[in-house]
């Protein structure tokens, strides 16, 4: 039975705050839209029987008289052995969901002669956030050995965690390169393991999530090893079909429980349009004010107000920039202010990452400019207001930034600060395509042969591997496995295949990215390292003479080292940013699929990409104009993925009226528009993904416009485009066409990933050009 809502003020003080933003900055222009979500009332359901008393004891200390009725249907569920995903909004407390079974598991099922209870490995996508759980464990002061083991952990520290603890929090990442490969000394642990949580299981999608699927096949494997067969029970804010996605990252099949009974307040949803600014950008095309800026005079509102923010950004570099500009302008009120905004992202120090938490939680901090590693569950309660610059990728991952304000039923604002591209352009004009829709499903793919081959390394090294093993690791396991042994990384022998070499075949797998090992990045005068950036990254971010912010701090980059993997840097603010430019060449491996549309065809295959950065651009600090280009001498790098391509034959063409100069504008404009578009339709963002465009491509000798993956071996969201092909074009076509400006900008076909400077780019002929792509596209094979 629903407990009546209380009379709520009308309006909420988010809209009435809203309403003064608006009417102070000009806002009536910049609002596009307010949705505004009703509160819900808690719907509550009694402890389950077998909850010890000293369990209920400790959370009734912590205010939790009555837990919520999704959290006892899944707590039930795990005790009972079934594999179960909990789907519920931010904040609807699925931590106690799966806390209640495994900390009962851990204190009750101690034998007569003081063994200790049962196992429970909890596995969270950031340190952070395993730390985050561990406080919140200990402090319900239970007789349970709970410990986190991680790369911030000591050597002493891991030993007693392995030798003692009962409640191992961790991540993906220590699981592939600590436990596993070192299970026979983790044996007393892994034949008592009851549990394996899951948390924040969205996260683990593109290849990233196709590595954590076959490391959770190999938990599996080494559990049964031991006689232990765990429960597996995983949880998510947002995620689209649950159980197929927690079936697909488990192997196993997995129930959902998605009925949200907790309690929240009313949710207003502002999106947020820049307006144009007063120069105009590359080749003369109009532009809006950048997103950062706009977000910077709203975090100073906020903050002026008391009313605490966490602002999102999508990139490490304008996290720094946001809140230095903040701070700048909050001076301007009170010289006492910029104290309370900071900046929060990968790349900084442990001990640095859990000072700024700890800020936040005691108030200290009134903003927090932070990239999506704040967007994930740890408990940062009270906030009140978040503000997004720019669309996070996903409405997934719009929701789940959302949800980290008004915590505990309180009313929550959310702002949407739209980037000039085409994506946010799009959104913030048709919010149909953000509320009321289902988020997106998790895109991975287990089977790629460049994840999975690895993890089967990883597994014959563990333990030989056997043909009854190979169905676990599923369906392409076998032809990988003898690719494997014909290239001499396994051996195969009567009890099955064997890992050849002395390295650990753990090391064949870096699960986060594909891009190689991290960069360190290196004060010059003092060689202490400041920060690290991901080896993928590293020919554009810290390139010599590349700009980077680090806290705040503007450094030059004086050498990248690309054999020991150090860029060495020198603080300095030179008053201007730089971009890398980079050159792309494609060719068709294999074509797996294609669909005729008319005469034309949409295809998906196998794509071998070469990149090599060969110049950086300076750009003016503020106002973006390109004073110098400087070249570069980088190496090629190549990248063997998958790719959906399109191609329109001459007779096509023809009927469109574009003379043949304008074709490689036009095809260049669909190329950049429909990149930024794949979103709406895949769980990436145009940094996930890459594009080429030709007039006439060597391999399939007409028109041609791919979009690939940009990860070996594919990591789905290609597929997805090209499942998912008439609704994502069509959106690109009506993006181009819908925007205001008279020959192409941000918001539509120019793009900042190009490496030939936005040109040529023909925004009309690239409508044209879809038109006739589209004239005779048969109906999607998915639903967006």
């Amino acid at each position: 039975m629903s407990e009546p809502l209380p009379e709520s003020p009308a309006p909420s003080w988010a809209t009435a705050l809203l309403e003064r933003l608006t009417t102070d900055r000009g806002g009536e222009d910049r609002l596009t839209h307010l949705e505004e979500l009703p509160a819900r009332a808690a719907r509550h359901a009694d402890w389950p029987g077998w909850v010890p008393l000293d369990v209920r004891e400790a959370y009734a200390a912590r205010g939790v008289l009555r837990p919520w009725a999704h959290q006892v249907a899944v707590a039930d569920a795990a005790w009972a052995g079934e594999h179960v995903v909990v789907s519920t909004g931010t904040a609807s407390g699925k931590s106690l969901a799966f806390q209640l079974p495994a900390l009962t598991a851990a204190s009750v099922s101690r034998g007569l002669r003081g063994e200790r209870g049962a196992a429970v490995l909890y596995l969270a996508p950031t340190k952070a956030l395993a730390h985050d759980q561990w406080a919140s464990l200990r402090s319900l002061d239970l007789d349970v050995r709970i410990s986190t083991h991680d790369g911030d952990s000591s050597r002493e520290e891991r030993d007693w965690t392995r030798d003692h603890a009962e409640y191992v929090l961790t991540n993906p990442d220590m699981l592939h390169r600590s436990l596993l490969p070192g299970h026979e000394h983790w044996s007393r642990f892994f034949s008592r393991l009851r549990f394996v949580v899951v948390d924040e299981a969205h996260h683990y999608r593109g290849v990233f999530g196709a590595h954590v699927a076959q490391v959770l096949r190999r938990l599996r494997r080494v559990c049964a090893r031991y006689g232990a067969e765990p429960t597996f029970v995983l949880a998510s804010a947002t995620m689209s079909d649950p159980e197929v996605t927690a079936s697909r990252l488990t192997g196993l099949p997995v129930r959902a429980v998605t009925d949200d009974a907790s309690p929240r307040g009313r949710v207003s949803l502002a999106l947020w349009e820049p307006p144009f600014a007063s120069w105009l950008g590359e080749n003369g095309a109009p532009v809006r004010r950048p997103a950062g800026a706009e977000a910077a005079d709203l975090l100073t509102d906020l903050v002026v107000a008391d009313v605490r923010t966490l602002a999102f950004v999508r990139s490490r570099r304008g996290v720094e920039q946001l809140a230095r500009t903040t701070g700048d302008l909050l001076a301007e009120v009170d010289p006492s202010l910029p104290s309370k905004v900071a900046s929060y992202r990968g790349g900084y120090l442990p001990e640095e990452r859990r000072e700024l938490e700890g800020q936040l939680r005691r108030g200290e901090l009134v903003g927090l400019a932070a990239t999506n590693a704040l967007e994930l569950g740890i408990d940062i309660s009270g906030l009140d207001a978040v503000i997004m610059v720019g669309f996070p990728g996903t409405r997934a991952a719009l929701w789940q930034q959302l949800g980290r304000a008004g915590r505990g039923a309180g009313d929550a604002l959310g702002v949407l600060v739209a980037r000039d591209d085409p994506l946010d352009t799009y959104l913030v004009h048709h919010p149909e395509s953000l509320v009321g829709r289902p988020v997106e499903a998790s895109v991975f793919d287990p089977d790629n042969p460049h994840v999975l081959g690895p993890h089967l390394c990883a597994a014959a090294q563990e333990l030989p591997l056997t043909e009854a093993d190979l169905p676990m690791f599923g369906p392409a396991s076998r032809g990988v496995a003898d690719a494997l042994t014909a290239a001499g990384l396994l051996r195969r022998r009567p009890r099955g295949w064997f890992w050849t070499d002395r390295r650990p075949a753990s090391e064949l797998a870096d699960i986060r990215s594909g891009g190689g090992p991290q960069v360190q990045l290196l004060e010059a005068a003092t060689g202490r390292v400041v920060g690290t950036v991901d080896g993928g990254r590293a020919h554009g971010e810290v390139h010599t003479g590349a700009v980077y912010l680090h806290r705040g701090e503007t450094w030059v980059v004086r050498e990248l080292d690309l054999d020991d993997h150090v860029a060495i840097l020198e603080a300095h603010d030179p008053g201007y940013s730089t971009s890398a430019r980079e050159t792309t060449e494609i060719s068709v491996v294999q074509e797996r699929e294609h669909v005729d549309w008319g005469s034309c065809r949409l295809s998906l295959g196998e794509v071998e990409v070469t990149h090599q950065v060969v110049a950086y651009l300076k750009r003016r600090h503020p106002g973006g104009e390109v004073i110098g280009e400087v070249p570069l001498d980088l190496p090629e790098r190549t990248l063997h993925t998958t790719a959906v391509w399109w191609t329109v034959p001459d007779a096509v063409l023809d009927g469109t009226g574009l003379a043949p100069d304008e074709l490689p504008g036009a095809a260049h404009a669909a190329e950049h528009c429909s990149i930024g578009l794949l979103p709406l339709v895949a769980t990436c963002d145009r940094w996930d993904i890459g594009g080429v465009s030709t007039a006439r491509h060597h391999d399939t000798g007409v028109l041609t416009v791919f979009v690939y993956d940009g990860h070996p071996g594919g990591a789905g969201f290609s597929e997805r485009g090209f499942r998912a092909a008439r609704s994502w074009l069509r959106a690109t076509r009506d993006t181009i066409a819908d925007c205001g400006c008279p020959e192409g900008c941000p918001s539509c076909v120019q793009s900042p990933k190009c490496g030939n400077q936005n040109n040529p780019l023909d925004k009309a002929g690239a409508i044209r050009l879809l038109d006739a792509l589209l004239e005779h596209a048969p109906p999607d094979r998915v639903t967006c």
